[in-house]
């Protein structure tokens, strides 16, 4: 499986965008997929994770700016909604992917798949 962010960019503060995550090239009937991010210096942070009934969960720093969604079956592809965006939002966005999860959390670094990433700068 392939999978491919989009929909980063710069923004100001208090601006919102929302990230796209395509998963290509298999179907997964079960799966834990995650949203990450990373800035230079500081460790990955998973934000959030959604499993295939749709269940998300939160890192405690994201709760209420962050949601988790994912599209049809059919467009394979799992969105995160960032609203309020703070500089310290400023990281680079990984999306994840794990068929074999035992629980769903992004807390979680045993995934098989990984994006490439896409870049979300806050400003003034």
């Amino acid at each position: 499986a392939q999978l491919v962010e989009s929909g980063g960019g710069s923004v100001e503060i208090g601006g919102s965008l929302r990230l796209s995550c395509a998963v290509t090239g298999d179907h997964f009937n079960r799966y834990c997929m995650a949203w990450f991010r990373q800035s230079p210096g500081k460790k990955r942070e998973g934000v959030a994770s959604i499993d295939e009934n749709g269940d998300p969960s939160y890192a405690n720093s994201v709760k209420g700016r962050f949601t988790i969604s994912q599209g049809t079956a059919a467009n394979n592809t799992v969105y995160l909604q960032i609203d309020s965006l703070k500089p310290e939002d400023t990281a680079t966005y990984y999306c994840a992917l794990d068929p074999w999860y035992d629980y769903c959390s992004a807390s979680r670094r045993a995934f098989g798949y990984w994006g490439q990433g896409t870049q979300v700068t806050v400003s003034s």
